[in-house]
């Protein structure tokens, strides 16, 4: 176990260089399934996500060579087989593995998927939508087992809610397929075009990824494929935070402005002031913030999972600012940390009212999950003093080589072995 020593309010300068998107890898390994061929997936970020999920695909016969961002997956000697708890624990995005089996072997097992516990995660449309292509589910022994007697049958679905995990895993089954699928009500997030772009590689036939309605027109096989990850916009968003803390013209390269726009929105509503140019946001800090209210929400709107990250940047605002969570119910868990460095937040079920600017000490906190301790981070930094952060495993999911990237633009941060 590892732990963040964090000496608090150094100045930021330098440039940071976005990686791929955990959101859009996690999804597009899984995918990669579907072709007995070989795929090739570049910026691949190296983040722990990303070898667990590279361990199940060893685990089902995949030749795996991670070189230098580059990914190259042969699947020549693929086969089927249970997903096992030791590795499906660990990451919600095992379930993708769902729809790229069902997809190509009409069958699936996998043990109950993981991640962080930020409130109730039920993956009932995944589940009913597979129904509803001919897959038949029991749940036997803590693993979900999966049957379709023949290919899976194309059908129009409604989804009740925008689900990005369920859009992406119908989206992947829907593939090899017999027949067309009809996702309405689709999430519309940049990573699942991402991950349609890639099927698309492969010769799948997948129209409308990006908008509420996809149709997938199911194809008799897959080739190789290549794609390249696109940028991170979570981790963009966690620097640009940073940066309007504590930046003296911070550059963050490397990303999409464009899936930046409801962060960007609210930066200006507070007063902060940035330049794009290109792909790169340069960003200094504002010595006065205005308040402003933060709802989470599907995209295009504010991210559920930059919310904890803002609400650090909050407290740093003039006035009373409103934070509201929409999709989960527990992502208010590193409220209390926040309060114990000095915030003045009073929180109640989804909803937090944030009074600042309130000057931050270090002080012992936890992270309860990735965005957690991404907002406890962003906190430590602002602080004065030493901020010591447990549980750091799950920030290291989410963000590749985020104390060597941060240490290389002033900040001071360590990474030691816990007592």
């Amino acid at each position: 176990m590892k732990k963040l020593l964090i000496k608090g309010n150094k100045e930021l300068n330098g440039e940071v260089h976005i990686g791929g998107a955990k959101n859009a890898i996690v999804a597009l390994i899984p995918a990669s399934v579907l072709t007995k061929g070989k795929c090739v997936i570049h910026n691949v970020p190296d983040i722990s996500d990303v070898r667990i999920l590279l361990d199940i695909m060893k685990s089902l016969g995949s030749e795996v060579i991670y070189k230098n961002e580059t990914l190259i997956i042969d699947n020549k000697n693929l086969h089927n087989e249970l997903i096992k708890q030791e590795y499906a624990s660990k990451l919600r995005a095992s379930y993708y593995f769902m729809g790229s089996l069902l997809g190509l072997f009409n069958k699936a097992e996998i043990s109950y998927p993981g991640g962080c516990i930020i409130g109730s995660r039920p993956i009932d449309i995944h589940l009913d939508s597979f129904k509803k292509m001919n897959v038949t589910i029991k749940e036997v022994d803590g693993h979900y087992l999966m049957k379709s007697k023949s290919r899976l049958k194309g059908t129009s679905l409604f989804f009740d809610f925008p689900s990005v995990g369920a859009t992406i895993n119908v989206m992947i089954a829907a593939t090899l397929a017999n027949g067309v699928t009809k996702i309405i009500n689709a999430a519309r997030e940049p990573e699942i075009v991402n991950v349609a772009d890639f099927l698309n590689s492969m010769g799948a036939k997948i129209k409308g990824a990006g908008t509420g309605e996809i149709i997938i027109e199911g194809v008799e096989e897959l080739h190789d494929g290549e794609v390249t990850v696109i940028p991170d916009r979570i981790e963009a968003g966690t620097y640009l935070i940073m940066g309007a803390l504590l930046g003296r013209n911070f550059k963050v390269s490397g990303l999409v402005s464009e899936h930046l726009e409801s962060l960007l929105f609210k930066f200006r509503e507070a007063g902060v002031k940035y330049k794009i140019k290109g792909n790169s946001v340069y960003i200094s800090r504002t010595r006065k913030l205005n308040a402003v209210n933060i709802k989470t929400t599907v995209y295009p709107g504010f991210p559920t999972d930059l919310g904890q990250p803002m609400s650090t940047f909050l407290t740093q605002c003039s006035g009373e600012s409103i934070f509201e969570e929409t999709i989960y119910e527990n992502r208010l868990r590193h409220i209390p940390h926040l309060n114990a460095m000095g915030a003045n937040i009073n929180a109640f079920e989804k909803k937090a009212v944030v009074i600042g600017p309130s000057k931050l000490v270090g002080r012992k906190v936890k992270a309860t999950d990735l965005r957690a301790g991404a907002s406890l981070l962003v906190a430590g930094m602002v602080a004065e003093g030493t901020t010591e952060i447990s549980n750091i495993e799950h920030i290291l999911r989410g963000y590749e080589n985020i104390v060597s990237k941060l240490n290389k633009v002033g900040a001071d941060i360590r990474l030691i072995d816990e007592d």
